[in-house]
């Protein structure tokens, strides 16, 4: 089947409980998403408030504390709040990406040449008698390779093993700094290398939240490259066409959106993953809208979707929500429904 721009948009808004909020619990939401953009403490709340009925942030922050929600390192090499019991499977997954920076990343310089095996005995050493604060740890890490800069064996230990951000990193309006245990540690779970991860129902998965998709929309969402061969594979996909003739790959009851179901306002944080887990941005977005939202170094505010394009940037400002420009001029329908977006975050921003 050969599916047009618009019935891929409204398809991925259903998809991502964009289009109707639902009914569910924070765990289970992040467990359905396959986890939440984390990078800072406040867009994973973004992100659920959109997409629940009802969210307590303190839900969250619950979550956290009794570990049943962890912040990790996994797709694309960045923080992501997620399910417990896919914290250790995604991150062995994505582990590939990670090796990928500590060749490369200028902030490993003058450490990513270090003996792994040794660097490991020097980490579960530092760890040995619990968290440790960022600085700490990397503090420690530099008594055992004194020649190395402290700062990047820091790095080295985020890259190299799964490392958890404890809480109260994350937990709502508490602040705190990065402080770091062993994801399996932590979870009371076995080690990253006990059960390799379902490669296809990791894709299934993506699928059901982020589909129809092709083997590189995959790739744009995880940074783990080489999937055209699995999802081939999968002969339990099926396949559509989008307009350029490109096959998309989709779970076989995965439902598609009708391409004229309305889509409401919606403020998304910076970095929500609608908008960051295909090759193409056009599924949400045109190019000219989306180099409005670009910075040089990322991001330049949280994104505004109105009839489920990109079609604004916002931040918050004293507890408010402040649009900075819209892309395109509002309808008095698209106003007053910016307006009430606009009163309903504000009033998770209150409690």
């Amino acid at each position: 089947m050969r599916l047009s721009r618009r019935r891929l948009n409204r398809t991925l808004l259903q998809r991502q409980h964009l289009l109707e909020r639902v009914d569910a619990a924070v765990v289970d939401e992040a467990r359905h998403l396959v986890g939440l953009q984390a990078q800072e403490n406040l867009p994973p709340y973004l992100s659920l408030a959109a997409r629940l009925s009802e969210l307590d942030p303190a839900d969250v922050t619950r979550g956290l504390e009794d570990r049943t929600l962890v912040r990790l390192l996994t797709m694309r090499g960045t923080i992501h709040l997620l399910a417990a019991e896919d914290a250790l499977p995604l991150r062995a997954w994505t582990q590939p990406r990670m090796e990928q920076e500590l060749r490369s990343s200028q902030n490993v310089r003058g450490a990513a040449d270090v003996d792994r095996a040794a660097f490991a005995a020097a980490l579960r050493a530092a760890l040995a008698d619990g968290p440790l604060a960022q600085k700490e740890l990397a503090q420690r890490l530099a008594e055992a390779f004194p020649d190395r800069p402290a700062t990047a064996l820091g790095q080295v230990a985020r890259l190299a093993a799964p490392l958890a951000q404890l809480p109260p990193r994350g937990c709502w309006k508490r602040s705190g700094g990065v402080v770091y245990q062993y994801a399996d540690a932590w979870l009371g779970r076995d080690g990253w290398d006990a059960a390799p991860p379902d490669v296809p129902e990791v894709v299934r998965r993506y699928l059901r939240a982020f589909g129809p998709a092709t083997a590189a929309d995959v790739t744009a969402w995880s940074a783990v490259t080489r999937l055209g061969p699995v999802l081939a594979a999968m002969t339990d996909l099926v396949r559509h066409e989008d307009d350029a003739g490109r096959t998309l790959y989709d779970v076989p009851d995965g439902e598609l959106a009708d391409e004229d179901v309305p889509a409401p306002v919606r403020l998304l944080g910076c970095y929500d993953n609608v908008w960051l887990s295909h090759a193409r941005r056009d599924r949400v977005t045109d190019p000219e809208k989306r180099n409005a939202w670009m910075g040089v170094n990322g991001g330049t505010a949280n994104a505004l979707f109105v009839d489920g394009w990109l079609e604004g940037l916002w931040r918050v400002e004293d507890g408010r929500v402040h649009v900075l420009e819209t892309l395109r001029p509002l309808t008095r329908s698209e106003q007053s429904g910016l307006a009430s977006e606009s009163a309903r975050v504000e009033r998770l921003l209150a409690r």
